[in-house]
């Protein structure tokens, strides 16, 4: 057993992402590391299944490679050209998890991420995990390396990446009722 499910927390069941209700944002470190690019990317689709034993517990989520957006559109191309990302080729950023256990006051969900055709070990943490208006709602980080995709022009750009999924008002992921 992985720890129990708190007072409070998402009961049970399996929810669906809202892509038009989740934000996932990318922030890299450029010109060599004296400023932070912030980015975006468009969820296309995920599910969340949370099980009584939060062992039992799974996470699908697909991300559109080619929706990258900093508000720079020269550098957008950029990110999203065969020279980075390569969203041609390959059109998906994925994460698979399986299985959740507590770290104080977050829970961790081992798995991997595939992007540029590459498979990734990754765990993401989710915080502020909570039922709320019949929806649950939770923040989700990964720390990734760009690198370790087989991503390695453009050496003035970070290799670390710090992938957040946010969502308005409160920067918590909103998902869907249970699905029956």
């Amino acid at each position: 057993m992985t720890g129990s499910i708190p007072a409070g927390a998402p009961a049970p069941g399996t929810y669906t992402l809202d892509p038009e209700r989740t934000t996932i944002r990318a922030d890299v470190k450029g010109m060599f590391g004296l400023m932070t690019v912030h980015g975006s990317f468009r969820l296309q689709s995920g599910q969340v299944s949370i099980g009584a034993d939060p062992g039992a517990s799974s996470v699908q989520a697909s991300i559109a490679a080619g929706s990258y957006a900093s508000g720079h559109t020269k550098r957008d191309a950029d990110v999203t050209s065969a020279s980075l990302l390569d969203a041609r080729a390959f059109p998906e950023i994925t994460f698979s998890g399986q299985g959740a256990r507590r770290d104080g006051d977050e829970w961790v969900v081992p798995g991997s991420v595939t992007a540029h055709g590459t498979a990734v070990p990754a765990e993401i943490r989710l915080s502020d995990v909570r039922q709320e208006d019949g929806e649950a709602r939770f923040r989700a980080t990964a720390r990734l390396d760009r690198t370790s995709f087989g991503v390695t022009k453009k050496k003035g750009m970070g290799d670390r990446l710090d992938d957040q999924v946010n969502g308005p008002p409160d920067h918590a992921l909103l998902l869907g009722h249970p699905e029956a």
